[in-house]
């Protein structure tokens, strides 16, 4: 187990595990401006910033498998 997470670690930061990078990266700052828009907007709503953090994280994390459902593999 743990030599398949290493090893696919290794690929990815050799930039050999995904078949289009480029697409990897675009979806992963896609994510990542989300989360913090809604981080941002939860914020501004006046809710603590804890509470805006873990509703941000959450829905950012549920946001993931949609953004990554057509990622190829090499």
């Amino acid at each position: 187990m743990f030599e398949m997470v290493r090893s696919s670690m290794t690929l990815f930061f050799q930039g050999r595990l995904f078949a289009e990078p480029g697409k990897v990266y675009r979806q992963t700052a896609i994510g990542a401006v989300a989360t913090a828009v809604i981080l941002v907007v939860i914020g501004k709503l006046g809710l603590s910033l804890a509470v805006a953090a873990a509703a941000a994280g959450f829905i950012g994390g549920a946001l993931q498998p949609y953004l990554f459902k057509d990622l190829r593999y090499r």
